[in-house]
């Protein structure tokens, strides 16, 4: 989408700071795991083209037969959807597309990749994920409109309006996710991540998304460094949250992660709700947790850690620093996939028991 303004060359960009890159994709008839080419970073799942349903090119893409110099972040500039399921992403990655192809004239997608707002990287133009899992190559877009940039760049659209609202987190840990791999399949270091902006007069990608670069730059870099492990799994995340009809749903609280939370009244019996968390490998990982905070909700909310040594119990007060992440301690997690961190009802504090996100990272 990203409907930007087209001045700035290039080479007037490269004489001022250079700030941060961007792109967007969607992709593919299934879920592809991606073979990396120095394999020193976790690869993202990205959905294909025929994943998503897109139409086929009206013409061949290009395939650049070098690796690109690099990454580009945009954001598209529609609204700040709290639809944020696969389906949702899907839908995006196909009204891009139609735009991009009906109403520019364009025989594609432009940008390489795209980010939802609920976290699903997607590929954009024909045969980017293909080419990507090589590392050799790159399809050439069409995100910049200025110089010969998209020559030389992979471009990531973000779903959203980034000039005043910040990214959700799900979309921001995916783009690290991604930025890294790029990064690594081509050989790029961190600080080859630029904005839109950085190459032409435009908006993109928003004031609040541009000033995040520097932070993306340091945590692609971390990433690339030390492999460094960090996933965020929210209550509206498919198939990673679990609870019974007891816990409700909420978007009252401002301070909630993402588009809702879940709320229940304390009572002594076991009625858990459940994050599901896939350990990579056993060992030990910081608990982050994440809730509106109100003086009615509970002043001692338990949440349960499944320890490779059995369940621990933290008491939380939700009545105070809530949202932001707020972490619980160091825990020793066995590899696996399996409910991670839990909130529990079985409590004598009184008000709501919120369930909200979670964050396990490894540093």
């Amino acid at each position: 989408m990203c409907m930007c303004n087209r001045s700035m060359s290039r080479r007037d960009m490269m004489r001022g700071a250079v700030t941060l890159g961007t792109a967007a994709a969607v992709g593919g008839m299934e879920l592809l795991r991606a073979t990396p080419a120095l394999a020193a970073v976790p690869n993202p799942s990205i959905a294909s083209t025929s994943a998503w349903g897109a139409r086929a090119a009206s013409s061949a893409v290009s395939v650049l037969s070098y690796k690109p110099s690099y990454i580009v972040i945009h954001h598209t500039a529609t609204s700040n959807t709290t639809a944020t399921t696969q389906a949702a992403a899907y839908s995006l990655a196909r009204s891009i597309q139609n735009y991009h192809m009906d109403s520019n004239g364009w025989i594609d997608t432009g940008q390489q990749f795209t980010v939802s707002r609920g976290g699903y990287a997607m590929e954009g133009r024909h045969r980017s994920l293909e080419r990507l899992n090589l590392g050799t190559s790159f399809v050439r877009g069409a995100h910049v409109g200025a110089g010969n940039v998209n020559n030389e760049a992979i471009g990531i659209e973000n779903e959203g309006l980034y000039t005043t609202a910040t990214p959700p987190t799900a979309l921001y840990d995916k783009l690290v996710n991604l930025c890294a791999y790029i990064c690594d399949q081509y050989g790029l270091p961190a600080t080859q991540i630029f904005g839109h902006r950085d190459f032409m007069a435009t908006a993109c990608p928003g004031n609040i998304l541009y000033g995040m670069l520097p932070g993306l730059r340091s945590d692609v870099a971390a990433v690339l460094a030390g492999g460094n492990y960090s996933t965020v799994v929210d209550n509206a995340t498919a198939g990673r949250f679990t609870a019974s009809a007891n816990w409700l749903t909420s978007s009252w609280s401002s301070q909630k992660n993402g588009a809702d939370y879940r709320y229940a009244n304390p009572v002594l019996a076991s009625d858990t709700a459940w994050f599901k968390v896939n350990i990579p490998s056993a060992g030990n990982y910081m608990v982050d947790v994440w809730y509106p905070a109100d003086p009615g909700y509970n002043t001692s909310t338990p949440y349960i850690v499944a320890t490779s040594s059995g369940n621990q119990t933290v008491a939380v007060n939700q009545t105070t620093n809530g949202g932001s992440w707020r972490n619980i301690g160091t825990f020793n997690l066995a590899a696996g996939d399996y409910n991670v961190v839990g909130v529990s009802r079985w409590t004598s504090g009184t008000g709501y028991v919120i369930a909200d996100a979670v964050r396990v990272r490894n540093s």
